[in-house]
């Protein structure tokens, strides 16, 4: 099966994003433009470098699969 080339690289910058995180992926959602211990410190990153369309997400404590 072939996977979307857009969505290997936000699979790609997600797998290299630090756990445990927060993390702002460019527009385009292919790799990572910010990284902070909190939503706040990601947010102030944006603002300096002038970003307003990023998208923040919390990364988990880690990607093993979970059972509910």
């Amino acid at each position: 099966m072939k996977i979307n080339p857009a969505i290997e690289a936000r699979v790609s910058a997600l797998r290299d994003a630090p756990l445990n995180s927060w993390v702002a992926l460019s527009n385009d959602e292919t790799k990572i433009i910010a990284r902070g211990a909190t939503y706040q410190d990601v947010a102030d990153e944006l603002d300096r470098i002038g970003e307003e369309s990023a998208v923040i997400l919390k990364t988990p404590a880690s990607w093993e699969l979970l059972a509910v």
